[in-house]
Parts: structure tokens; C-alpha cells; sequence
């Protein structure tokens, strides 16, 4: 039986991800901060690791395990208190991805999978879809320090033998999804009038299901070794049209108007919000098709149904 460690397993990846292993004839260890209190199944051995950085002890963890599904990291914090915010997605993300690899290949781990993200690739596409031979261009602290882990990684398993996979998801959505995507459906379940009608972009996404998935196949196929991989739900959406297909998904009417987006700048400055009104009108397209075409794999679930699965999943919650 294959032996697998998955970090930040009760994270809204992580916790998709024991689930849809657990079927499958593995042995899975979860890396948490802290025991859940009630573990939804008891086939899964809890490893408890407090902090993630350059010094953590991942001894316990990493015995007798064949594989590596690195998921724990600092995304995007909503009331940032960092006085060096660099510095800190830097100790998480960058040097404890880096001990953690090193610490895995001298276990004789085989593969570390490690879970990226887009925004290595930039922010927005502007005449073409981003790919898999689009330069790098991060532009803020937490993909630079994802960029600056993917190196590390390929610079571990070259001098090891541990083969790495890197995958690079854009905006991730599904049951228990945080943060914006969440917002808008709060204010859709409302029926808050939102200024975001005729909104001409297009932007990828991918269900967590099917990032899940990428992840499982991933674990043990071999075109998959030594690969920076994309993935999309393989249908892109404007803002407007998301926000139509969601509202419809959670049984409402999207309340939309238009207001220029110079207009929505102004006060976005204000407040220091100036990226997300970047994220609503400007484009940020993935071609993930090397990924499909090299793994021989298609995304089971599609958007459509990926929306309502998270609209429904939300509904059960309020």
C-alpha cells in the first residue's frame, strides 16, 4: 500500500482531498495544525505540525512515505497585519516548502506533488491565454513566494532524484470555497444590487473536484513526473455571466448594473482594493491543454456543474 502524506489536509483543498482518496488503496497521512475533533474517518493517520518554516521537524510525518501532496500554505490574507508582508508568505511558503522537500528527498520520498498556483504566471492575460511556456511574472508577495518554492523544489529533486510535480490551478471554487467567491454569493443570496453588468472579460477557474482529481492521477502516473502542469474547468466565464450562472445556481436573479470601471477605481484606491477590482474586469485565460494532452485527462466535473455543486453545498450552510 502506497503511502502518502497530504499537508494542510483540513484546508478547503486538503479536506476535498482525503475524501476522494480515501476509496483508493492508499495509505494517507494528514499534516494539521491541531487534531480535528471529530475526524470524519478514522482510516486516516493525523500527524500534528504546529508551524510550517525553514526549521519545522517533519520526521514523524514523513516516515515510510512514498509521496508527498504539499497543500499547506499563506494565501491571501483579508486584514493583512504583516509589517514585512514579503518576509512573511516568504517563511511559509518559500523556506518551509524548501525544508519540506529537502526533508522528503532524504527519506527517499519518490514524488512531491506541490499545489501552486497561476499567479506565478501574472495577473491577467492580456493577448493570449496563459500556457505552459508563458514566462513567469508574479506580481505580488504570495506568488512570488510560490514561484520562489517551485524553484527551490526543482532544485531539491535535481540534486536527489525526487521527482517533483508543480500545479498550477487559477481561481479554485467549491463546497466550502472562502473568500471572494464566497462573498459574491452571500450578496447574490442577498440580492444585492452589484455594479457589474457588461463586463467583457474572461477568466478560468477550476473546481476543487477536479483539481482533486489532477492530483490523484498525478500521484503515480509517469508522464507526470518532473511537469509544471496547468488545469481549468475548460470553460471560461466573464464576471458578468459567472455572477448570472451563480445566481441561477442558488435559485435567485442576479441584480446587475453598470457603472464604469474607472468609477468602481476611485474608491477601490481609497480602501486599498485596487486588486480586486483588477480581478473583476480584467482577463486572466489558461490553456491547460499540454496538461490534457500529457496526462491523456479531462476534468470530470464540468463548470456548470462545479457552480451548482457549490451553490448547493452553500445553501445546505445558511
Amino acid at each position: 500500500m502506497t503511502s502518502i502524506l497530504v499537508t494542510g489536509a483540513t484546508g478547503f483543498v486538503g479536506h476535498h482531498l482525503c475524501n476522494a482518496l480515501l476509496d483508493s488503496s492508499l495509505h494517507i497521512k494528514a499534516a494539521v495544525r491541531s487534531l480535528p475533533e471529530n475526524p470524519a474517518n478514522l482510516s486516516i493517520e493525523w500527524v500534528v505540525i504546529p508551524t510550517i518554516n525553514a526549521d519545522t521537524d517533519w520526521r514523524e510525518a514523513l516516515e515510510g512515505v512514498e509521496v508527498v501532496i504539499h497543500l499547506a500554505a499563506r494565501a491571501h490574507i483579508m486584514h493583512e497585519t504583516a509589517q514585512d508582508v514579503l518576509q512573511a508568505f516568504r517563511t511559509i511558503n518559500t523556506e518551509g516548502s524548501q525544508n519540506l522537500a529537502r526533508q522528503a528527498a532524504s527519506f527517499g520520498v519518490k514524488r512531491f506533488i506541490f499545489v501552486s498556483t497561476i499567479k506565478v504566471l501574472g495577473e491577467q492575460s492580456a493577448l493570449m491565454a496563459l500556457n505552459a511556456d508563458s514566462p513567469v511574472n508574479p506580481q505580488d508577495p504570495y506568488g512570488l513566494s510560490k514561484f520562489e518554492a517551485e524553484q527551490a523544489l526543482q532544485q531539491c529533486a535535481k540534486a536527489s532524484g525526487m521527482e517533483y510535480v508543480i500545479i498550477r490551478p487559477p481561481l479554485l471554487y467549491g463546497a466550502g470555497v472562502k473568500g471572494n467567491f464566497l462573498r459574491l454569493m452571500q450578496w447574490l443570496q442577498r440580492g444585492i444590487p452589484l455594479p457589474l453588468a457588461k463586463i467583457n472579460n474572461q477568466r478560468s477557474m477550476v473546481y476543487v473536484e477536479n483539481l482533486c482529481d489532477l492530483i490523484r492521477i498525478c500521484i503515480t502516473h509517469p508522464q507526470a513526473a518532473n511537469q509544471i502542469l496547468l488545469i481549468t474547468d475548460r470553460k471560461d466565464f466573464s464576471t458578468s455571466e459567472l455572477l448570472i450562472r451563480l445566481a441561477t445556481a442558488l435559485g435567485k436573479k442576479a441584480r446587475l448594473w453598470w457603472l464604469p470601471r474607472k468609477a468602481l477605481e476611485i474608491p477601490a484606491r481609497w480602501f486599498g482594493k485596487e486588486a480586486e477590482v483588477q480581478r473583476l474586469f480584467d482577463s486572466l485565460q489558461v490553456d491547460a491543454s499540454e496538461t490534457y494532452r500529457l496526462l491523456s485527462w479531462q476534468p470530470p466535473f464540468s463548470a456548470e456543474q462545479g457552480l451548482v455543486k457549490t451553490a448547493q453545498a452553500f445553501i445546505k450552510r445558511v
